[in-house]
């Protein structure tokens, strides 16, 4: 496309849509990426690419389409630490499963939880276990492996933690309670420009953080969470809404404020779902406004 007139160049969001975008960008063009799940209804009949072609072209002339913004460079480095670092945790976790499965064949029950290794050493070093010598071994070479994996999660986690002290973005997300280094860096890297969602509730159902709806004919049925949109970012607010309500968490919750009324009557889950709501909410507020965080009664005081 090089010597081409500037023009309106749309394609399927994929893995390498963000650095087509950049590139056709700097040839002038103006780059618009539609979810596949959006180009779907389109397709008619039998699927190739001439008839993807044609899907892409039609769903871009919706009024009402939704586009993705492509990602920068800097976004997408960040999201390859995130991963890295998420893939680690998920190998660690699969060794662990393992060994406690091993460890449960020969009458061993351990709890879930990394927390547990001390646990299964003082069990494979106790002067009365009876596990044969090739298991014996086989448990050892695991909890080595564990722990090679945990000296690098450690370090992805370093890694991250200096990433977002570098951004005046990350570091005034991090005011928020339930907000640390780590969904800073995810809402960095995964999030895209808040100047796209035209408030904080759009911003929080694109995060899947809202009822699924079941209505029709005028009766309004609504569901479960819709986990409709970016699963890591929803996921860490969930975690740090669930922070603030355990017992260290707890103190900072003012006696009768929303949050105490709703941990008074409501399941816990739930509770966390709906202070994730929220959550989100003030993100796209502190990021569009470009504020720190103000606890709901602070910023009441200082309007009067």
């Amino acid at each position: 496309m090089i010597g081409h007139a500037p023009a309106v160049v749309v394609m399927e969001a994929c893995g390498s849509a963000s650095y087509w975008a950049r590139e056709f960008a700097k040839l002038g063009h103006e780059v618009k990426l539609i979810a596949p799940q959006y180009v779907r209804p389109f397709v008619k009949r039998q699927k190739n690419d001439a008839a993807d072609a044609e899907a892409i072209v039609i769903a871009a002339q919706r009024p009402e389409m939704r586009f993705v913004e492509p990602k920068s460079e800097a976004q997408q480095a960040q999201a390859v630490l995130f991963r890295a670092r998420e893939r680690l945790v998920r190998q660690r976790t699969e060794l662990v499963n393992a060994l406690r499965g091993v460890l449960y064949e020969f009458g061993q029950s351990i709890p879930q939880g990394i927390s547990q290794l001390k646990r299964i050493e003082a069990i494979l070093k106790g002067p009365s276990s009876d596990l044969p010598a090739i298991v014996h071994e086989e448990c050892r070479d695991l909890l080595e492996q564990i722990v090679e994996k945990t000296a690098r999660i450690d370090v992805k986690t370093a890694k991250a933690k200096l990433l977002a002290e570098q951004t005046d973005t990350a570091r005034r997300l991090q005011t928020m309670p339930g907000v640390g280094p780590l969904t800073s860096l995810a809402i960095e890297a995964f999030a895209p420009d808040m100047a796209s969602f035209r408030r904080g509730r759009d911003f929080a159902a694109w995060l899947g953080l809202v009822p699924r709806q079941y209505s029709s004919g005028g009766k309004d049925r609504l569901g479960r969470m819709s986990k409709a949109g970016q699963a890591d970012i929803r996921r860490l607010l969930i975690i740090g809404a669930m922070s603030r309500m355990n017992w260290l968490g707890r103190r900072s919750i003012a006696e009768g404020s929303w949050l105490a009324r709703m941990m008074a009557r409501k399941p816990r889950m739930l509770v966390a779902i709906a202070l994730a709501n929220k959550m989100a909410r003030a993100i796209w507020a502190m990021m569009t406004k470009n504020e720190v965080y103000r606890e709901p009664a602070q910023a009441a005081t200082v309007s009067a």
